[in-house]
């Protein structure tokens, strides 16, 4: 688990290919890595990984087909730069939100514009992701937890601060770039609790509209 505050910008120094999928060097930067053990959890944009080696100056991992075919890693290149994060611990402070690691989907950045010191974003959501977002809700972006300022469909709004800019990879955010999406998890929880029995039933992935309207959720 983590809490979607980044605490250093690392680089991808190596993608090397291995029998279909990927193990990627991330060099770690500031990130503290005392406190590092082989086996240990390090979200890199939003994913969580697993470091296999420690070689001093960051971490290997292996990113699996899956996660390639299920986040934006797949557009990462040697220097790129990512958001890194380590798994919380008991003492860590929940200055975010609980955060799991695992991608829920790939958005895209559909606009960039200033507001005074800050800047806000525009960011189009896969459709199925649209009802978990909330106006003021939470939602992890690159693995950053970050408060949804507006929802206008299927795309939210964001508005960036500065030192949020500074700490993380979204200064260099711009229209048309892939992002990793996170939605809260409670919202996922309490879907699955509104299915009631029919949560046991095969081939029931979510709550549709014609769901809510038999259970008289939605009045017309």
């Amino acid at each position: 688990m983590f809490t979607g505050i980044i605490e250093a910008v690392g680089t991808i120094a190596a993608l090397v290919p291995r029998g279909g999928d990927v193990r990627v060097h991330v060099a770690t930067g500031k990130l503290d890595l005392g406190d590092v053990k082989l086996g240990d959890s390090i979200a890199v944009n939003g994913v969580c990984l697993t470091a296999v080696e420690l070689p001093g100056n960051g971490f290997w991992a292996d990113v699996s087909r899956e996660t390639l075919a299920r986040s934006a890693f797949v557009d990462l290149r040697s220097g790129s730069r990512v958001n890194l994060e380590k798994a919380l611990t008991p003492t860590t402070r929940l200055g975010g939100h609980l955060v799991s690691g695992h991608v829920d989907g790939v958005g895209e950045v559909v606009s960039r514009e200033d507001n005074a010191r800050a800047v806000q974003f525009v960011i189009r959501a896969p459709r199925e992701l649209a009802r978990y977002i909330a106006l003021k809700g939470s939602i992890t972006v690159d693995g950053t937890s970050l408060t949804v300022n507006a929802v206008d469909g299927a795309e939210f709004s964001l508005t960036i601060v500065p030192h949020t800019l500074a700490e993380t990879v979204m200064a260099e955010y711009r229209p048309g770039r892939r992002v990793n999406l996170e939605v809260d998890l409670l919202a996922r929880y309490i879907e699955r609790l509104l299915l009631g029995d029919k949560a046991a039933e095969s081939g029931t992935q979510g709550i549709s509209e014609a769901f809510l309207a038999e259970h008289g959720y939605l009045k017309h």
